[in-house]
C-alpha cells in the first residue's frame, strides 16, 4: 500500500511539472529558434513546415495566422531594451531604424493578444505611413496621453506587446545580430 501511494504521488508531482513547463512555454513564448535582437524577439521557422512542437501548439493556441518564412518575420517586444516589461501607463519610445524590407508595420497588442482598445482607434503604424526624420530614422511614442508626430495610445493597459512586422524582407533563421537586422531601441520613459 505504500507502495502504491509513494507511486501516485511521484506520478502526480511529475504531472504538475510537466504540464507546468508546458503551459508556461506555450503561454509565455519559449519556442525554439528565436532570434533576439534588443528586445525583440522572432521565430522565423514559425511560418515552415520546421515549426517546432512549442511554436505550434502557442499557434494553435492564439489562433494567430503566422507569416509565411517568404513573406517576412514577425518581432515581439515585451519588454524594453533593458529588460523591464512594457507599461501602457508609461511613455514608451520606439525609435530608430528597420532592417531592410519592402514594407513593414508596428502595432500594439495585450498581453492576451488582441489590439489595445483605445478612443482614437489607432492600433499602429505602417512603413509607408510613418514621419521619419531627414536620416530615414524614426521615432514612435506610445503612450497613455497624446504626443505630437508619431503616437499610439496604450490605453493606459497595464501590459503590452508591440509587434514588429516586416515583409518581403532578408532577415529570417541566419540572423543572429543587430548588424544583421538593425532593430529599433525600445526605451521606457516616465510613468504617471
Amino acid at each position: 500500500m505504500q507502495f502504491v501511494l509513494g507511486l501516485f504521488i511521484t506520478l502526480a508531482i511529475a504531472a504538475t511539472i510537466g504540464l507546468g513547463t508546458t503551459w508556461m512555454a506555450v503561454t509565455q513564448g519559449a519556442a525554439y529558434g528565436g532570434i533576439t535582437i534588443g528586445a525583440w524577439t522572432a521565430w522565423p521557422k514559425v511560418g515552415t513546415a520546421d515549426i517546432d512542437p512549442y511554436a505550434r501548439a502557442m499557434i494553435a493556441r492564439s489562433g494567430e495566422l503566422p507569416i509565411g518564412s517568404g513573406d517576412g518575420v514577425a518581432f515581439y517586444a515585451r519588454t524594453d531594451d533593458v529588460g523591464h516589461p512594457l507599461d501602457g501607463r508609461c511613455e514608451v519610445a520606439i525609435g530608430g531604424i528597420t532592417p531592410q524590407a519592402r514594407y513593414w508595420t508596428i502595432s500594439l497588442y495585450e498581453a492576451s493578444g488582441r489590439l489595445v482598445a483605445n478612443s482614437m482607434q489607432r492600433y499602429g503604424f505602417t512603413s509607408q505611413e510613418i514621419v521619419r526624420q531627414a536620416d530615414g530614422a524614426f521615432e514612435i511614442i506610445a503612450s497613455p496621453r497624446a504626443r505630437p508626430g508619431n503616437w499610439l495610445p496604450t490605453g493606459a493597459v497595464e501590459r503590452y506587446v508591440l509587434v514588429l512586422r516586416l515583409y518581403d524582407t532578408p532577415v529570417g533563421v541566419g540572423t543572429r545580430t543587430g548588424r544583421d537586422a538593425p532593430m529599433p531601441s525600445v526605451l521606457q520613459r516616465k510613468c504617471t
